[in-house]
């Protein structure tokens, strides 16, 4: 049997062996460590991502707590408003002269408020606005406050002078009373009188003459005399005299043809006047008087009566009675 030399294969040595370890190890630990590396730059990054996601949301839960504040702010400024104008008619009167500035203020705080992407400087200029406002706020009050004063004094000074004024009304009305008064007693006063009373009919003759006749139908005008007695009171002057006759039927005796009317007595009555005459009265003198009174129908038969008025009051009176006449009268 033969046998044939082959050459033996080369062995690797150790030197090779630990050669070939080493770069696989060195290999490896790269590759580790680039992983590592990964992972980590994922995770710093995963970790940035969420911080930014957090200060995001302290950010935006930081925003929506200002706000709230700012709205609470603002309302309570509002709420102050309100309350000033409604607690006095001049503060009202006061703050309509503001309300453009005003409303033009609260406005913009409330725009900013609105703003959901609103940035930090625009809550700050809200701030500064509504600091603004309760400033204005604090102005208005105390210019209110001055006005209540000025108000207090005023009415003050009103219940003073309006006392005064009173004093001085009452004063003034007790002296007129009595001036009044006087006046009143020299009115009364100072109404004439009349006396001695005469009251005849008269018959007209066709010569001119006149006769004295009690007969109704042949009485052609009554005949009234008397006299004004004397008076220290009454002046000197015209004085107007109403002669009313009532007919024996009751009724006045009136023709507005001859002058006839009403009068106002001093019981605020109208009386109506046959007649109305006008002496020249002379003070302190007695005056005679005499009345003739023609009318355009017959005398009736009966009594008449006859009063006298002058200022108001009835002053005399008398009667006369006319007779049926006979069948030769």
């Amino acid at each position: 049997m033969s046998y044939e030399n082959f050459p033996e294969s080369e062995k690797p040595t150790e030197k090779t062996v630990v050669k070939n370890n080493s770069g696989r190890n060195i290999l490896t630990a790269i590759l580790v460590i680039a992983l590592l590396g990964t992972w980590g730059y994922i995770i710093f990054d995963k970790n940035k991502t969420r911080q930014k996601e957090q200060d995001l949301t302290s950010q935006i839960v930081n925003s929506d707590s200002s706000k709230n504040e700012l709205q609470r702010e603002l309302d309570d400024a509002a709420l102050r408003l309100d309350a000033l104008k409604t607690s006095n008619v001049k503060a009202d009167s006061l703050l309509k002269t503001k309300d453009k500035d005003i409303d033009a203020l609260k406005a913009r705080v409330q725009s900013i408020i609105n703003n959901k992407n609103a940035t930090q400087a625009q809550l700050a200029e809200a701030r500064r606005l509504i600091a603004q406002l309760k400033g204005n706020i604090e102005t208005y009050t105390a210019q209110i406050d001055s006005l209540k004063a000025a108000n207090t004094q005023l009415v003050e000074t009103n219940r003073v002078v309006t006392q005064q004024r009173d004093v001085v009304k009452k004063s003034y009305d007790s002296a007129n009373q009595v001036i009044q008064h006087k006046d009143t007693v020299i009115d009364i006063g100072s109404t004439l009188h009349a006396s001695d009373f005469s009251i005849e009919g008269v018959k007209e003759k066709s010569s001119g003459k006149e006769k004295v006749t009690t007969t109704a139908k042949r009485v052609d005008k009554l005949l009234i005399s008397f006299v004004i007695d004397e008076n220290r009171i009454t002046p000197s002057g015209p004085k107007d005299i109403y002669i009313c006759i009532t007919a024996p039927d009751g009724k006045p005796v009136q023709v507005d043809a001859l002058g006839s009317g009403t009068f106002t007595t001093r019981d605020g009555v109208q009386k109506p006047f046959t007649k109305k005459i006008t002496i020249n009265y002379v003070q302190g003198q007695k005056q005679p008087v005499k009345v003739e009174w023609s009318q355009n129908s017959k005398f009736q038969t009966g009594d008449y009566k006859i009063e006298i008025y002058n200022n108001g009051f009835k002053i005399g009176e008398g009667n006369r009675s006319l007779k049926k006449g006979g069948l030769f009268s």
